[in-house]
């Protein structure tokens, strides 16, 4: 590690709290709500009551949600029904909504991209008119039920694109961009003040995000924020990044980067680390709001921790709770919270 990142490592964790002309969004994904409550299991508050999520992030000190929309789900859950039941919640609490598109049946990440059922065999203008009408479809559905959303995702961690193999980059740039601007556009016909979500991983990745972004500005895809995934986990499993602050590092000085070069703002949509170690995990979360809040002049707007209820002992070891119940991970955005 060389002084000049020893020194921005040593100001992350000495910052202050930041005074911010408006709030800085504090979030949690927790789209598997409803089918952890279909199966008897809810989340509890650390005196081991009982207590809906939605409330208890919130009770924590977030302040916007973020839920995924799958297709046609083979049981129903994060549907366009099921996101309305969970938008409703956060409606009720006053917490601004983030909508993630996977435009697929299930999971949506880097390693796998599949169509939905419904659109295989699809021709590209057939399949931009699929994925326009089910981003309007959701959208009105909400819209209709009173619902602000405040962002959209069109797609999820598109880094290696989606709807394989027809918008699968680097080869199908082109696919790409025409799919995304198609989604964007029906964002905007439902919704017209929400702003738009390209959300990549690696959001330490500068050359990443570099060429992804190039192209589909060169291809005139317009996008109002750039998201981004940061797991220290995941970077240092790959061999990515040496440590927990060198990814911070890294990102941080990435949404620099990005700022200067296309203008966007940016914002943390996924986050999360090893509930295992829940003290360690605090300290990074901790870290990230903090560089987020006051050494990006403002571009960066919000950090989102993806399913925080999720146990420690769970097969997926990144969410914040143990035993059901909030670790000092949570204590992040509390503090965060109260800084504001």
């Amino acid at each position: 590690m060389n002084k000049k990142t020893i020194l921005v490592a040593a100001a992350i964790f000495a910052i202050g709290a930041a005074t911010a002309k408006e709030p800085f969004w504090l979030g949690g994904d927790i789209s598997g709500t409803t089918a952890n409550e279909a199966r008897g299991h809810f989340t509890r508050s650390v005196n081991g009551e009982t207590r809906e999520t939605t409330r208890l992030m919130k009770d924590y000190g977030m302040n916007a949600t973020r839920l995924r929309v799958w297709v046609n789900p083979k049981d129903g859950f994060s549907s366009p029904a099921d996101v309305l039941k969970m938008a409703q919640r956060s409606q009720e609490l006053g917490m601004p909504l983030m909508i993630d598109f996977h435009y697929s049946d299930w999971w949506a990440d880097p390693g796998k991209q599949y169509p939905p059922k419904a659109w295989e065999g699809l021709s590209l203008e057939q399949t931009a008119d699929s994925l326009a009408a089910h981003t309007r479809n959701t959208l009105q559905l909400l819209k209709d039920n009173g619902i602000d959303v405040k962002w959209v995702q069109v797609g999820n961690e598109t880094t290696n694109g989606f709807l394989w193999p027809m918008a699968k980059i680097p080869d199908n740039y082109d696919n790409y961009a025409y799919l995304t601007k198609a989604g964007c556009k029906a964002v905007k016909e439902v919704y017209p003040e929400a702003k738009t979500i390209i959300h990549l991983d690696n959001g330490f990745d500068q050359n990443l995000y570099d060429r992804v972004f190039d192209n589909l500005k060169s291809r005139g895809v317009e996008w109002d924020i750039i998201g981004m995934s940061v797991y220290p986990y995941w970077a240092m499993e790959g061999k990515r990044e040496e440590s927990e602050i060198m990814t911070l590092v890294d990102a941080i000085a990435n949404i620099n980067h990005l700022k200067d070069k296309y203008g966007s703002e940016i914002m943390i949509v996924e986050t999360g680390v090893d509930a295992r170690e829940p003290e360690k995990g605090k300290q990074f979360i901790d870290a990230l709001i903090k560089a987020s809040k006051k050494l990006t002049g403002g571009a960066c707007t919000g950090v989102f921790y993806w399913a925080p209820e999720i146990d420690a002992d769970a097969a997926y070891h990144l969410g914040a709770f143990s035993e059901g119940k909030p670790t000092v991970i949570m204590d992040a955005f509390k503090n965060a919270a109260k800084s504001e």
